[in-house]
C-alpha cells in the first residue's frame, strides 16, 4: 500500500474510533496485529466486544467496503478475535463483527456507514 493510501486509510480509523465513541463504545485496542494479520478497532458495547473492520474509501466505484469482508477476510478476522480474546482474558456475554465504512471525498464531510453483525 502507498503512503497516501496509509495516511488514508489510518484517517478513515481515526473517525471511524470517534464515531463509536460517539456512539457509546469504549475503545479498547485499535491496529492489533499478529503475524496472521490485524484487526483495526476492538470496542465494548455495553456486554459486547466488537472486532471492527474499518473500510475508508474516496469514491463507491469498488463498492463501500462492506463486499471486500466476506470469505478468506472474516475467517481471518474471527481467528484474529479468538486469540485476542484469549490473550487479553476478556470473556463478553457476546462477540459481535462490525464493518465500519467511511467514504471521504468532494470537500464534504466524511460519509460513516455503520453495519453491526456483518458476518
Amino acid at each position: 500500500m502507498t503512503k497516501v493510501g496509509q495516511a488514508l486509510g489510518q484517517w478513515g480509523e481515526d473517525i471511524a474510533a470517534k464515531y463509536l465513541v460517539e456512539q457509546g463504545m469504549v475503545i479498547l485496542d485499535r491496529n492489533w496485529r499478529t503475524p496472521s494479520g490485524e484487526i483495526d478497532i476492538i470496542a465494548r458495547d455495553v456486554n459486547a466486544v466488537i472486532f471492527c473492520e474499518v473500510k475508508t474509501r474516496r469514491g463507491t466505484a469498488f463498492g463501500d467496503g462492506r463486499e471486500s469482508v466476506v470469505g478468506a477476510k472474516s475467517r481471518r478476522l474471527r481467528m484474529l478475535a479468538t486469540q485476542w480474546l484469549a490473550l487479553s482474558g476478556i470473556r463478553p456475554r457476546t462477540v459481535r463483527f462490525d464493518v465500519v465504512c467511511v467514504l471521504v471525498g468532494g470537500g464534504v464531510a466524511p460519509e460513516v456507514s455503520h453495519v453491526r453483525d456483518a458476518f
